[in-house]
């Protein structure tokens, strides 16, 4: 791509980032939506969104160690930590029994700081499938959740 097509598209090397990351959000957001409209058990249609996100991970491992490794710009994984908090807020608003016995907050700060930790499996290149992270995760997170609102 040319310089003047890129500037006719992007004001610069940020607004192409965001207009990428709102394009997977929204990829995010539907997986989602379509986990949970399904059948079985709410423990396996619970963040529906993460297989996606993990597998994005591996196929664009150079990418996502430059946004979310441990010398990525602290900005740049804001916008993503923000993705995936609005997605984990969003889903338990919907689907938790109400109980004030955890503040919504801290759950969703605790399943956001679970997924943090992909950078270790993405600076270690991934090597497991992203499959069995998601299910360790999904494992972690909503044994988590279910405990606080179960």
């Amino acid at each position: 791509m040319g310089r003047s097509t890129f500037y006719a598209h992007y004001s610069n090397k940020d607004d192409l980032r965001r207009s990428g990351l709102e394009h997977f959000r929204s990829q995010l957001v539907e997986r989602q939506k379509r986990r949970l409209a399904g059948a079985g058990d709410i423990r396996e249609r619970s963040l529906g969104f993460s297989l996606t996100m993990f597998e994005h991970a591996r196929d664009h491992l150079d990418l996502y160690r430059a946004l979310v490794g441990a010398g990525a710009v602290r900005s740049r994984y804001g916008t993503i930590r923000q993705i995936l908090s609005d997605l984990v807020r969003n889903e338990l608003t919907a689907t938790v029994n109400k109980k004030d016995v955890i503040p919504l907050e801290l759950v969703v700060q605790y399943v956001v700081g679970l997924h943090d930790r992909d950078h270790m499996w993405l600076d270690g290149g991934a090597k497991l499938p992203p499959q069995r992270i998601d299910a360790m995760f999904r494992h972690l997170a909503i044994e988590g959740i279910m405990r606080s609102y179960g």
